[in-house]
Order: structure tokens, then sequence, then C-alpha cells
């Protein structure tokens, strides 16, 4: 081995021995991370969340279509097209990657080119004095090329550029909570107009009821059965009735125009919006082993772990700090002083120079420490951010199916009450024809069937509700594991990673 190369080697072995002696200078003292995630299988006591053990309803990434009513889903697909908040999102995505490839980049070798060319000029006066240089002028000038190279021998720049895409994946995900929320409020809001309908139904069924007992009520007053009295009281509900049916027809506006801005369209996107057809026939209930096979995939639950991932890259690059930084730097090029200005391309002109360069904090009054104790503090809120949303995501869940269970035995309850309220009109309906009762009874167990059919409906919109609720408190469909979030967001649009795109567990 040459000589030269074994002094250079011997001098690098000498500079990592003696950084990593002073390093004894500066501890971290034990400043570390206190927090721990929970575990969510640990928190999964509730039996709600244990049983169900068949027909496991695992939502789809489609949720929305179990409803089968095309135009819900034509909505959704024009939201996820045209929505602002989505767009947003995915700006946002596209912004923590590129600065996730910033940090990237320090992980590379640094190579720079620069090039100076001056014209000197002497003065010949009293205060420079005349010399041999006194008036005279000419060039000065360098070219060359510098390379450096973080040799991180204690991983900071990996931790870094790690922490980077991490953080990145935290938006990725968060942006994944955006269209979650956004196909939940749609669906909602479909439901929502689908019970408007409903009632509006009711309403006009009413009407038409009522201006049948008015019809035979004045019948019977020109038939000298009936009196005056009775043909009034028949009329008087019609105002309020008609007033009812006004408001609905309102609110049915307004809930297209609410569709049409969340799908990022004008009001006049809702003008041709038929009536909802939802068609719910599968009840969703949930495997035995719920929250570490599903909950892992609910997009905010997602996103803390990422940012909890993103925060302990922070903490190992605060702790590497503490380490001796070591560049390899290299420089190669031509300098002149004096001369034409052409004179540095002469094969004299030509130097260069390799070596470590070394840096090392000895005594910093506490400032490495106080970035050690931060970074720490920071990943223990997280863990602590990420502990509060699994918690609060399996409380969800369970709440949501508590509900369900509940609102399968009210609809069951409500149809029972609605058929035996529309027996009972009937029956009242028939007597009032035979002369048997006035048509106070028939009113009265007209408006009792209506009431009933109203609820009837309420529950039915309730549970649509309810489904909608759970499959966004189970993360709104399982999504390929293989992908990373950004790419789940981004889609159709592609996003070159660098780097895997499994998230951390």
């Amino acid at each position: 081995m040459p000589s030269r190369l074994k002094s250079g080697l011997t001098l690098v072995s000498l500079l990592i021995i003696v950084a990593v002696t002073l390093t004894g200078c500066l501890g971290t003292g034990g400043i570390a991370p206190q927090q721990a995630r929970l575990d969510a299988n640990a928190l999964a006591s509730d039996a709600a969340l244990r049983q169900a053990r068949h027909e496991a309803g695992w939502p789809r990434e489609s949720w929305w279509k179990q409803y089968h009513d095309p135009q819900l889903n034509a909505w959704i697909a024009r939201a996820l097209e045209h929505s602002p908040s989505l767009d947003e999102a995915e700006a946002r995505v596209r912004q923590a990657m590129a600065l996730a490839g910033v940090a990237r980049a320090a992980e590379a070798p640094q190579l720079g080119a620069s090039a100076r060319l001056d014209r000197q000029h002497w003065p010949d006066d009293d205060l420079h004095g005349p010399g041999a240089l006194g008036g005279s002028s000419h060039w000065n000038s360098d070219a060359g090329l510098g390379l450096r190279y973080a040799l991180d021998l204690w991983g900071r720049e990996r931790s870094a550029s790690r922490g980077a895409l991490h953080a990145a994946y935290a938006t990725a995900a968060s942006g994944r909570v955006v269209q979650l929320e956004l196909e939940r409020n749609i669906v909602l809001i479909y439901v929502q107009l689908a019970l408007l309908h409903a009632e509006r139904d009711i309403a006009i069924a009413t009407l038409a009821q009522q201006e049948h007992v008015l019809a035979i009520a004045r019948r019977r007053l020109a038939g000298g059965l009936g009196t005056a009295f009775e043909v009034s009281q028949a009329s008087a509900p019609l105002p309020e009735i008609r007033r009812q049916i006004a408001a609905l027809d309102a609110r049915i506006a307004l809930a297209g125009n609410q569709l049409a801005a969340l799908a990022g369209q004008g009001p006049g996107a809702a003008a041709g919006l038929q009536r909802p057809n939802l068609q719910l026939t599968a009840q969703p209930t949930l495997p035995a082993v719920l929250p570490a096979d599903l909950l892992g995939r609910r997009p905010d639950v997602v996103a803390r772990r990422w940012q909890v991932a993103a925060l302990a890259s922070s903490v190992d690059v605060a702790r590497a700090d503490f380490y001796p930084n070591i560049d390899l730097v290299a420089s190669l090029g031509f300098g002149a002083v004096g001369g034409g200005a052409l004179a540095l391309l002469q094969a004299n002109k030509l130097g260069g120079s390799i070596g470590p360069a070394l840096s090392l904090p000895l005594f910093d009054g506490g400032r490495l420490r106080g970035r050690l104790g931060a970074a720490s503090a920071a990943y223990d809120a997280a863990v602590a951010r990420y502990n509060q949303t699994l918690i609060s995501a399996l409380r969800e869940i369970s709440d949501q199916l508590i509900r369900l269970r509940s609102l399968d035995e009210q609809q069951r309850l409500a149809a029972e009450a609605t058929a035996t309220a529309e027996a009972s009109w009937r029956i009242a309906e028939r007597a009032w024809r035979g002369g048997l009762t006035d048509y106070l009874a028939v009113l009265e167990a007209q408006t009792r069937l209506f009431d009933q059919q109203r609820v009837q409906q309420q529950v039915r919109a309730a549970r649509l509700a309810a489904h909608a609720e759970l499959m966004a408190a189970l993360g709104g469909g399982l999504l390929d594991p293989q992908r990373s979030p950004a790419e789940h967001l981004l889609e159709p649009h592609s996003v070159p990673l660098a780097h895997g795109g499994a998230a951390p567990r």
C-alpha cells in the first residue's frame, strides 16, 4: 500500500478516535421518550367488538356501493374528482413528498462547480506608493469542482430523511381522512334527502286523504246528512298540510345544494337530482379480531402512527447530533493569479485536495440536550395523541354497533306499529262509511297511521345513517397494504416513491 494512502487512512482513523473520545464531553444524560403506544387488542374488551363471528361485513373501499343506488355512486365519484377540499389535500401531499425529497438529497454526495474571472488594476499614487505593479492590470481567475459527502456514521441524515418521508405519509393519511369525511357527508345528506322525499309522500297522502274526507263531508251536507260545521272541520287542516309540503320542497332543494357544494359544483348541478333509491340489505357485522386487523387501517389511526414514526426519527436525529460530524471533502480545479484571461487553463495551474472534515461541539450551554429533550417530549405527545385516537376509534365503533342493533329492533317494532295503525285506520274508515261512527274517528286513526309511517321512515333513515357512520368509523374500507398512503390519496395520479410504503406497526 502506498505510504501516502496509509498516512491518509491513519489520519482518518485518528480523527474518528479523537472525535469519539471528545463526544464524552456532551452526554444525553438519560434523556429519552417515556410513552408507549397502546395495544389495540388489549383495549378491545367490549363484547360488541368481539362478537359476530359469522357474516363478517368487512367494509370495502367503495363502501357506499352497499346502498345499491347508482345515483349516489355517481355523486360520490363526481365529488372525488372535483372537490376543492380533496384538491387541497392532494396539494399538501405533493408538498410533503417534495420536502421529503429535499431531506433525502442530504444523503447523496453534493457536487458543485464554480468559476471566477476578474481583472485587477493596481493604483499608482501616494497612498499605495509606486512599485512594480503600480499602474498595471492583470487577470485573476479560478474554476473547479467541489465534492462533499456526509459519511453519516451515526445515521443522522438517514434518520432525517426517514422522518421527512414518514411526515409526508402522515400528511397523505390525513388527506385520506378528508376524503373519508367527504364520502360520509355525502351519504348522510343523501340519506336525509331520501327521508325528506318519504316525509313528502306521507304529507301528500295526508293531503289527499283530507281532501277525500272534505269531499265526503260536502256530499253529506248536500244530501242533508251532515252539517256545515263538519265541512269546516274537514277543511281546516288543508292549509297547514300544504305549508308542510312547501317546507319539505324547500328542504329537498337545500339538500341538493349541499350535495352540489360537496361535489365541487354549483347549485344548478342538483337540478336533475332524482329521488334516492337506497336499498341496504346486508347488515354489517365484525370479525372477532377487529382491532389489529381493521383499526390499523383507519386513516386517522394511520396518520397518528406515521406521526409517531416521524418524531421517532427526530429523536434519532437529535441523538446523533451528540456525535461528531465527519464529511468527506474534495476539490479539483484551476487557479491563476496574474497573466492573461485564459492563464488558468495551463496544466501547471491544476490543483486539488481531498480529506475528511470533522465538526464536534464540545460545550454548547445545553443546546443539544435541549433539542433532544424537546424531540423526546414531542414524540411522547405524538404517542399520547395516537393512544387517544385509538381509544376514540374503539368507542366510535362500539357506539355505532350499539346504535345499529337498537335501530334493527326499532325498525322491527316500527313496522309492527305501522301495520297495527293501518289496520285500525281501515276499520275506522269502514265503520264511518257504514254510519257506525263519525269522521273524527277516521281522522284520529288516519293521524296515528301517518305519524307512525313518519316514525318508520325516520328509523329507516337513522339505520342507513348509522351504517354510514360505522363504515366511516371502520376507516372507509380496506386499502391495499402494499401501497403507500400517498399513492392511495393521489390516485389516479402517480407519485414516485423511493422508500417502502408500509405503515409502521
